[in-house]
């Protein structure tokens, strides 16, 4: 199992918006520069996440996109769940029949399973991700390290 572009890229975009917050409104491309996200892969993702209220857009001149709530209040969860949908691991998990599903013990691993996952990505913030990268920068800066994001 491994997340696709989008639930990836997604997040670096959403990390980014957290760590710009406040500048105001981040153009699109700066966002694409900076996490090296082609501008039109980038557009799609943030209205994915723009649909799902996780971030605001801003028109005119000095316009861009905002994180729609605080840093504390996104998981990492809600992000990968907007961009990629359910994190099922077998079609039982998700609702979805199966020739089995009526005397299955092993479905019961697939849900552990799903329930350990968004149990850890729900726990997991932007916030969280800022306060990581503020402990890396310092740990980085006592040994003489540049840090980039």
């Amino acid at each position: 199992m491994q997340l696709s572009t989008k639930g990836r890229y997604g997040v670096r975009a959403m990390f980014d918006l957290a760590l710009q917050q406040k500048e105001g409104p981040i153009p699109l491309k700066e966002i694409a520069e900076r996490q090296k996200i082609s501008d039109n892969y980038l557009e799609q993702l943030i209205a994915v996440l723009k649909n799902n209220r996780l971030v605001e857009s801003v028109r005119g001149a000095y316009g861009g996109y905002l994180l729609a709530k605080p840093p504390e209040e996104i998981s990492i969860g809600d992000i990968i769940r907007a961009l990629e949908g359910p994190i099922d691991l077998a079609d039982c998990v998700g609702g979805r029949s199966c020739e089995f599903e009526d005397n299955c013990i092993v479905e019961l691993i697939w849900q552990k399973v799903k329930k350990e996952i968004d149990d850890i990505l729900d726990s997991i913030t932007l916030e969280d991700l800022l306060q990581e990268a503020a402990n890396a920068q310092q740990d980085d800066k006592q040994h003489g390290y540049m840090y980039y994001i």
